[in-house]
C-alpha cells in the first residue's frame, strides 16, 4: 500500500486518539497503531507504563500486542505519534514491519534513522499537534518524561 497524505492523516489520527487516551489516564501521551498492508487497523494502543506499572508497555508495543499474532508483518505500517525509542525500533526491525509513520521527532529523536538504514520505510510527518502534545506534557511532567526515556 502506498501512503498518500489522506491515508497518513487518517492513520495518524488513530495514534493521536490513543495518545490523548493515555494522557487522560494519567500516563505518557504516546499513541500508536499497526495497520495491515491493505490499510486496516490490526491493533492500536498507547503508552501504559504508568497505568500498568510496566516499563515495557510503550505505545508501539501496546499496539503490537493488541494486533495479536500475525503470520507475517511484511507490508504492515506502524504509526506512532513520536519517533520510536530503541526498544520499539528493535521490535519493528525484529518482526519485519515495513513502514513507520511518525507524527514527530522534534521532542525525541529515537531509532528511526537506524530503521531507515536497515530497510524500513520512514515517513516523518512533522505534525504540529503531536509536537504540542509532547511539549506540553514534558513541561508539565518532566520527571515522568525523564523516567520514560531513561534519563
Amino acid at each position: 500500500m502506498d501512503i498518500d497524505a489522506l491515508d497518513a492523516s487518517a492513520m495518524l489520527a488513530t495514534a493521536v486518539a490513543e495518545a490523548r487516551a493515555g494522557l487522560a489516564e494519567g500516563g505518557i501521551p504516546i499513541g500508536a497503531a499497526l495497520y495491515s498492508a491493505e490499510g486496516t487497523v490490526l491493533g492500536r494502543g498507547h503508552n501504559r507504563r504508568v497505568q500498568d506499572g510496566d516499563p515495557s508497555a510503550h505505545g508501539e508495543t501496546s499496539a503490537f500486542r493488541a494486533a495479536g499474532r500475525q503470520r507475517a508483518y511484511r507490508g504492515t505500517t506502524m504509526v506512532t505519534t513520536l519517533s520510536p525509542c530503541w526498544y520499539c525500533s528493535g521490535l519493528i526491525r525484529q518482526f519485519g514491519i515495513s513502514r513507520v509513520l511518525i507524527g514527530e521527532a522534534e521532542t525525541f529523536h529515537g531509532g528511526h534513522d537506524w530503521l531507515a538504514e536497515n530497510g524500513v520505510e520512514i515517513v516523518l510527518l512533522g505534525d504540529q499537534e503531536c509536537v504540542t502534545l509532547m511539549t506540553d506534557f514534558i513541561k508539565a511532567r518532566p520527571e515522568l518524561w525523564n523516567e520514560d526515556i531513561g534519563v
